[in-house]
């Protein structure tokens, strides 16, 4: 018998794939002073 596989409660890569197809979304046509104002608003991400 194999080692026991613990089931995951959180998983990162599917949550980041995730997040990252949400923020193509939301900035998909954006203009470049449009994305730096985004990011601007969205600051708090870099800031954890």
């Amino acid at each position: 018998m194999g080692p026991r596989i613990k089931e995951k409660q959180f998983d990162t890569v599917k949550f980041f794939r995730r997040e990252k197809e949400r923020i193509y979304k939301e900035t998909d046509g954006m203009t470049y002073k449009e994305f730096k104002a985004y990011l601007a608003k969205h600051k708090k991400w870099a800031e954890k």
